[in-house]
């Protein structure tokens, strides 16, 4: 079955670095908090903010070993007004047997007022 594993973790400038960093960083959480082993994922969906365009985030997943293959896309996020700024996004689908309920959703930074109502994430 496939699950959707989700994440986002803000930053605190327009920069490649940091964007590269933070997206490296909320991919470490989720792939360690998961097991989730690149053969497993069917695709990585990532999206920023609009005030984040310094860099492709999707360029972090390359730094894991073994992610080469896995289809990654970038996207801009919806510009709602009054929405939480510098924010970077993931939704990872991922083939696993585990639960809905047992999946660890990651939020970092100052993403985590995001879902409050998630209990088992690791923010």
């Amino acid at each position: 079955m496939i699950r959707g594993m989700r994440g986002a973790i803000t930053v605190t400038s327009n920069s490649e670095e940091e964007i590269i960093s933070a997206t490296e960083e909320l991919m470490k959480e989720l792939i360690e908090g998961n097991n989730i082993l690149p053969e497993q994922v069917a695709s990585v969906f990532i999206s920023t903010t609009e005030d984040l365009n310094a860099a492709f985030p999707a360029r972090a997943l390359r730094k894991f070993p073994g992610w080469t293959y896995v289809p990654v896309m970038c996207m801009r996020e919806l510009p709602v007004p009054n929405a939480l700024p510098m924010c970077i996004r993931i939704m990872m689908h991922v083939n696993t047997s585990v639960t809905q309920e047992e999946i660890i959703h990651v939020y970092l930074e100052g993403a985590a007022v995001l879902r409050p109502d998630l209990g088992n994430t690791l923010a």
